[in-house]
């Protein structure tokens, strides 16, 4: 079946590439495969990200769900970058921080550090080049209750680009951008790092003095 799916690959058939690395797949899960399994979906989806780049993320989607199902989720990091990156490439840049996301949570599961405290900040950069402030707040907030970020350089690193995003910094933003823990994200993260602030500062200033001003209400008793 595999090598029906490269040889359909090789005549540019690609519902037939699809279809064949996905039977390959299910006969490796019928017996008990999972690894080759997923191998498969990954090489089927690797040979459609340029032509049917929706398929080759459901493809990568199903690889890391058959080892996440196994109790195998290290072997996933690399298809979890692969699907991230392609949704960066589609501009689809939710799914892309909700993929590192879920390569956090899978690393957390196996004690890949690294790995993990990665994941989150490519996240938060995601969502600042997409514009969206207060999503990567969010997000940085969320990923702070865990400790092993609490403590990282990817964590000081996302704490001075939001601080310097809440001042309209934007000489700041583009210091912190340059960072070593940025350095050592995948190629696609960095990119968009390189290429930050995007959108309003201005208006994201705004909004940022808005949220001080209203948690002080909050706690004003008098």
């Amino acid at each position: 079946m595999e090598s029906a799916g490269a040889l359909a690959k090789e005549l540019g058939r690609w519902n037939e590439v699809s279809d064949f690395y996905r039977r390959a797949s299910e006969f490796y899960r019928e017996c008990g495969r999972a690894q080759p399994a997923s191998d498969a979906l990954a090489k089927g989806a690797s040979f459609l990200e340029d032509n049917t780049p929706d398929e080759a993320i459901k493809m990568y989607d199903e690889a890391c769900s058959i080892l996440e199902e196994d109790g195998k989720e290290q072997m996933a990091f690399d298809l979890y970058r692969a699907a991230a990156s392609l949704y960066v490439k589609l501009e689809k840049y939710s799914d892309a921080a909700a993929t590192f996301l879920r390569l956090g949570s899978a690393a957390d599961k196996c004690n890949a550090i690294n790995s993990q405290c990665k994941g989150y900040l490519s996240a938060i950069i995601i969502y600042l080049y997409a514009h969206d402030f207060q999503q990567a707040q969010k997000c940085y907030n969320d990923c702070s209750e865990v400790q092993a970020f609490l403590n990282s350089d990817q964590n000081r690193c996302a704490m001075k680009l939001l601080s310097a995003y809440e001042e309209g910094d934007a000489e700041g933003i583009k210091q912190a951008a340059q960072s070593s823990a940025i350095k050592h994200l995948d190629h696609v993260v960095i990119r968009l790092a390189k290429k930050l602030p995007t959108g309003d500062l201005q208006t994201i200033k705004k909004l940022a003095d808005d949220d001080g001003e209203d948690s002080l209400d909050e706690n004003d008793l008098t």
